[in-house]
């Protein structure tokens, strides 16, 4: 009796040291994406003559950026800690699980892992897709589909990836890939792996049925602006309603109706 309640005491400070560190480094993520928005915005503000940064009263646009490797390498910077602080809160459930499965084969003499192996593949799968997307962030600065603030210059490219983000939202992919985000413990149960890199890949691949989840909705921050931070805090919202709350499949197809609805909008405007 004594040993099962000294494990219990020991999973639930495991459990919060998790939740500690994984609130930190949201809270460190969200601070890095404040602090570079506003310093975009001085910039940009700087560079305009007579204007201000909320393209208002800008008598004179912006030219594109100038791709230089530092400049790709900070786009790709940008993106991973964005990612991060986007994603990590609705991984909660999946890191908790995985982090009290950890401490039960480490209280029985089994091989454990640190959780931040597996976060780590988590965050790989998503460092993936954040390549992705400053490759197609190059591909649309060079087609001037988007603006110097990372927003989409034209209605028609705006309001199709707005009607295609809503139809995935009803694809057998998109809720299979949910299915697996919202059920943690189904995932550990039958694809645990021992070992450091067996924890590395169950990262990975969770990450990628997160990543097919969510992927769609992500690029849609080239619709209203990649450091739009409310739009960026709308859609970490929206991702962790679909994961964590009940009838999550209705919230994600409700919110694709909602896209559709607004990519037809924006188009007949």
């Amino acid at each position: 009796m004594a040993g099962s309640l000294a494990l219990e005491a020991a999973v639930a400070r495991d459990r919060r040291l998790v939740v500690s560190a994984i609130l930190g480094l949201t809270a460190l993520s969200w601070a890095y994406l404040v602090w570079m928005a506003g310093d975009m915005s001085g910039d940009m503000a700087g560079e305009m003559p007579g204007g201000t940064a909320n393209g208002m009263t800008m008598p004179m646009a912006m030219g594109p950026a100038v791709w230089t490797p530092a400049y790709g390498a900070m786009m790709l910077i940008m993106w991973v800690v964005m990612m991060a602080g986007m994603m990590l809160p609705s991984a909660m459930p999946m890191i908790l699980t995985f982090a009290t499965i950890g401490r039960r084969r480490r209280d029985r003499g089994q091989p454990h892992v640190a959780t931040a192996v597996f976060v780590g593949g988590y965050l790989i799968a998503w460092g993936g897709f954040s390549v992705a997307a400053v490759a197609a962030q190059w591909a649309l600065e060079q087609a001037a589909l988007l603006s110097p603030m990372m927003m989409s210059t034209s209605p028609v490219f705006g309001g199709l990836l707005l009607i295609a983000a809503g139809i995935y939202q009803f694809t057998p992919l998109k809720h299979a890939c949910l299915r697996h985000c919202r059920s943690p413990f189904d995932f550990v149960l039958n694809r645990w792996r021992d070992g450091a890199a067996g924890a590395l890949s169950m990262g990975v691949e969770h990450g990628l049925y997160c990543l097919g989840c969510c992927w769609v909705a992500m690029a849609l921050l080239f619709v209203f602006g990649v450091m739009n931070l409310l739009w960026i805090a709308a859609l970490a919202i929206l991702v962790l309603l679909e994961k964590a709350v009940p009838g999550g499949h209705r919230i994600a197809q409700g919110a694709g109706i909602f896209m559709v609805a607004g990519g037809v909008w924006m188009l007949a405007s």
